[in-house]
């Protein structure tokens, strides 16, 4: 007789490497976010943003934004 062993099968591996996770006190969850490659999605993203850029408050707006970002664009270091 052999004494090589069979390998595991993915959904045993699978299964195993879920109960460690498990056992480090995780959980599984699923999460659903918009398909950004979808055709639909930057039609909508480009309306939204000409909407924006074309507001009676478009400029307050990004005052306020710049405001709170963490960002200095100009510089491009963290505030």
């Amino acid at each position: 007789m052999s004494s090589i062993a069979k390998p595991k099968p993915s959904r045993v591996k699978v299964s195993e490497h879920r109960a460690r996770l498990r056992a480090q006190g995780l959980r599984p969850i699923q999460i659903w976010v918009p398909d950004v490659r979808a055709a639909s999605f930057k039609a909508e993203a480009h309306r939204q943003s000409l909407a924006v850029a074309t507001s009676a408050d478009a400029v307050s707006d990004q005052a306020f934004i710049d405001a709170v970002s963490d960002i200095d664009f100009e510089d491009g270091d963290d505030a």
